[in-house]
């Protein structure tokens, strides 16, 4: 049976558009995501929805209010995480909001990084396939399948 735990992943967008918020994951060393550059996001709760979820978490996160949330795409993350959970995630991207971003929280730092230079941080590797297509100007949603062995990604594919 399939039963993977279900996520949001936001990436907040500068009023200028060209840079966009992520947490330097350096604030807890047993963190499966230690030392990477991550969305801001999390786990659905139980009666929610998976808006009112990238919201909530955007605002325990960061501190800001949502006000343009664009759902960018899926992602079906197979054999993911330290115990190779199955993660359903929806991404996300925040082009409008309201409020002061957090400088840190207790998983990290926050950061404003171009967008154009994404790439050059330090990330999981399957990252590298899926960002460009959140900031892109293609409005159709993307789903996509990236399974993974041994935290790193066996494939990708996807569909628009």
């Amino acid at each position: 049976m399939y039963t993977p735990i279900l996520a949001t992943l936001g990436y907040v967008l500068s009023d200028d558009g060209t840079q966009t918020l992520l947490v330097h994951r350096n604030g807890r060393e047993n963190d499966a995501h230690f030392g990477k550059y991550n969305g801001l996001g999390g786990k659905m709760e139980p009666g929610e929805s998976i808006y009112d979820c990238i919201c909530r978490e955007i605002k325990e996160e960061a501190g800001i209010i949502c006000e343009q949330v664009i759902l960018r795409g899926t992602i079906n993350w197979t054999g993911f995480g330290p115990d190779g959970e199955d993660w359903f995630g929806f991404i996300y991207r925040i082009d409008r909001f309201s409020g002061t971003p957090y400088r840190e929280n207790d998983e990290g730092r926050l950061l404003w990084h171009d967008i154009d230079r994404l790439l050059e941080l330090p990330m999981w590797e399957g990252d590298r396939h899926f960002l460009p297509l959140i900031f892109d100007d293609n409005p159709n949603i993307f789903h996509g399948y990236m399974p993974y062995e041994n935290n790193r990604p066996l494939s990708w594919h996807y569909v628009r």
